[in-house]
C-alpha cells in the first residue's frame, strides 16, 4: 500500500492531466450537440455517435481506469520482478497513454462545437505517433503478461520475447512514419493503406515469434 501511495505522489502530473479531461467535460458539456463522434474509420472519419454524457466524459473515465490499471500491473503480474527491469519505459507508456486519449478527447470537443472542421488527418496523425513513440521504446519492455507483444510463444520463452520486441520496434515506427506520409500525401487508399500497416506490424511479430519458439525449442 504504501508503494502504490508513492507511486501516486510521483504521478502528480499525470492525475492532473486527468482531472483537466474531467473538467474539459465540464465545460464543453452544455455545448456539445446530442449526438457526439466517439468513433472514427481507418480513414480517420466519423463513422460512430455516442450521447453527451458519455461524449463529455467517456474519454476521462477511459483514462482514469486505464491509470488505475497502471497502477495495479506491477502488483498483479506473475512476472512482477520484471517491471522493475523498465520502469522509465513503463512509467513513459503510462504518460503516453494518458495524453494520447486526453488529445483525442480536445480534438473531439473541437470537431462537436465547430471550432475545428473535422479533418481526419488529426486522428491518423495522431495514431501514427502513437505507432512512432510505441516502438521506439517497444525493445526496452521486459518479460511480462500484460504490456507488449503477448503471444504463446513470447509468454513461453523470455529469449523470444526480447527477439520479438527487438524485430517489431522498428516495424512499429516505420509503420507510424509511413501512416503519416499516406496521410499527409492523402494517399490513404480508402482506408486499406491504414489497415495494411496495423495488420503487418501485428502479423509480422506475431509469426516471427512463432519460428523464433521453434528454433529454439529445435536446438
Amino acid at each position: 500500500m504504501n508503494e502504490i501511495s508513492s507511486t501516486v505522489k510521483k504521478d502528480w502530473l499525470i492525475l492532473s492531466l486527468i482531472v483537466l479531461g474531467f473538467a474539459l467535460g465540464v465545460y464543453f458539456y452544455p455545448l456539445l450537440p446530442d449526438r457526439v463522434p466517439v468513433h472514427w474509420n481507418a480513414n480517420g472519419e466519423v463513422n460512430g455517435y455516442g450521447s453527451r454524457l458519455f461524449g463529455a466524459f467517456g474519454l476521462p473515465v477511459i483514462n482514469l481506469a486505464m491509470y488505475v490499471m497502471f497502477l495495479a500491473l506491477p502488483y498483479i503480474d506473475p512476472k512482477r520482478k520484471n517491471y522493475a527491469n523498465f520502469k522509465s519505459t513503463y512509467q513513459f507508456l503510462k504518460y503516453l497513454l494518458i495524453v494520447f486519449f486526453l488529445g483525442m478527447e480536445v480534438i473531439t470537443f473541437l470537431i462537436s462545437t465547430g471550432i475545428v472542421v473535422n479533418r481526419p488527418i488529426f486522428i491518423q496523425v495522431m495514431i501514427s505517433l502513437l505507432f512512432i513513440f510505441i516502438g521506439n521504446v517497444m525493445g526496452r519492455v521486459k518479460h511480462n503478461y500484460f504490456i507488449g507483444i503477448k503471444t504463446p510463444w513470447t509468454l513461453a520463452n523470455e529469449e523470444v520475447w526480447r527477439k520479438t520486441h527487438r524485430l517489431a520496434a522498428p516495424l512499429w515506427v516505420f509503420g507510424g512514419v509511413l501512416n503519416i506520409l499516406f496521410t499527409l500525401t492523402g494517399a490513404t487508399l480508402n482506408g486499406y493503406g491504414f489497415i495494411s500497416i496495423v495488420v503487418v506490424i501485428s502479423l509480422v511479430p506475431t509469426a516471427y515469434s512463432y519460428f523464433a519458439y521453434r528454433k529454439i525449442t529445435n536446438k
